[in-house]
């Protein structure tokens, strides 16, 4: 006689553990929507402030964790570790999603002794492995050996974006067992599409925390010394501060570049199409991206890119078939190569031409939900 097995009580749960249900919103949202539509059920668990009801509306169910945007010691880290534990022992998911290094650290504290299936995302390796000096030198050991501890778990797969980062991680002691590569969350090429240039000065656009780490200072360097030769190039930076990280560019030379002729300032911009809809060109001068979202909107718009030769930026940016790039922290090759695109219209036309031919082919949406959504169905053994 052979006996059944009780069907199950319902669809399986997928956790995704991230810190700000913004970021949810703006960076996972597609390949939430493939889990979904796979089968799963979509948990998130953030702190929330005012996306809510964005990520209810798609059918998701939300977890408020209280995150503090820094870490203001152990007895913080403790308190968010806690938390997490007592909502995976009550939610009892089939399978988590860690969205970043602090998500899936605490997270991966959280779970020990569970065995629960785990996916931890790491888009770029943040300030601590880009950063110079002591302090940037301690972190680095010190999450070196959490994430040799914790990634190595035989119920954990860490996801890459880009193969710097897979190297990196590997150098740090994870196992390449352990690791994949799943080029970021995808863009929705059906509501991106290619866009005219405007007409006026000729534009360039920035899009992203305003950090020393993304390059905005030789960006706001490059503009001014287009200017000193003569050239009229518009500077549009679309983005705020962090000041929770050690990299923000600080209020005083925020108030600097506000009154410079040439640049404006936009704040957070909510309308992507509408920023690259004003720009002939799309610029990112960042010292290390995971895979930089910024990047693949502007060219799924049909905009041609400049950028840094750094892991994540080279992968969007392919010299003679998206953009063009230039070394780290170089604002006079910065502004030759802004130079370049603005005297040549037909380049620009190839360069939109051939970033909106990459976008479509590798790194759609569409695509990348199939990918992740696979990973998702073995991880958790369902169906």
């Amino acid at each position: 006689m052979v006996v059944k097995s009780p069907a199950p009580a319902g669809p399986p749960i997928l956790l995704y553990l991230v810190t700000e249900d913004w970021y949810f919103v703006s960076h996972r949202l597609p390949m939430a929507l493939a889990a979904r539509d796979a089968g799963f059920a979509v948990h998130v668990a953030c702190r929330v402030d005012g996306h809510r009801g964005v990520i209810e509306r798609h059918g998701f169910t939300v977890h408020a964790l209280p995150w503090s945007r820094s870490t203001r010691g152990a007895g913080t880290l403790v308190s968010e570790t806690a938390a997490i534990r007592r909502l995976l022992r009550s939610l009892k998911p089939a399978l988590v999603h860690q969205v970043a290094l602090k998500p899936a650290v605490l997270g991966s504290v959280a779970s020990t002794g569970m065995a629960l299936p785990t996916v931890n995302s790491v888009a770029g390796l943040g300030w601590g492995f880009i950063a110079k000096g002591a302090k940037a030198a301690a972190v680095r050991t010190a999450l070196g050996v959490a994430l040799r501890l914790l990634f190595n778990r035989r119920h954990a797969v860490t996801v890459v974006q880009n193969a710097d980062d897979r190297a990196a991680l590997e150098g740090l002691g994870v196992r390449p067992e352990r690791l994949d590569l799943i080029p970021g969350s995808g863009v929705d090429t059906g509501a991106l599409v290619p866009l005219t240039e405007p007409e006026g000065d000729f534009t360039v656009g920035f899009a992203g925390r305003l950090l020393e780490d993304k390059g905005v200072r030789p960006l706001v360097e490059a503009q001014a010394i287009l200017a000193r030769q003569g050239h009229a190039v518009r500077l549009l930076l679309a983005g705020t501060p962090d000041t929770t990280n050690p990299a923000s560019i600080g209020e005083n030379d925020l108030a600097d570049w506000r009154i410079r002729p040439g640049v404006t300032l936009l704040g957070h911009v909510a309308d992507i199409a509408g920023l690259w809809a004003q720009c002939h060109v799309a610029a990112l001068p960042s010292r290390r991206e995971g895979l930089p979202k910024a990047l693949l909107e502007a060219a799924a718009c049909g905009r041609a890119l400049v950028a840094t030769d750094v892991p994540g930026c080279r992968d969007v940016t392919r010299p003679n078939v998206s953009g063009l790039l230039v070394p780290v922290d170089d604002a006079p090759a910065l502004a030759a190569a802004i130079l370049t695109l603005k005297s040549d219209a037909d380049l620009r036309r190839r360069l939109a031409q051939g970033g909106r031919r990459l976008v479509e082919e590798i790194f759609s949406a569409d695509a990348i939900g199939v990918e992740t959504a696979a990973l998702y169905r073995r991880l958790a053994s369902w169906p």
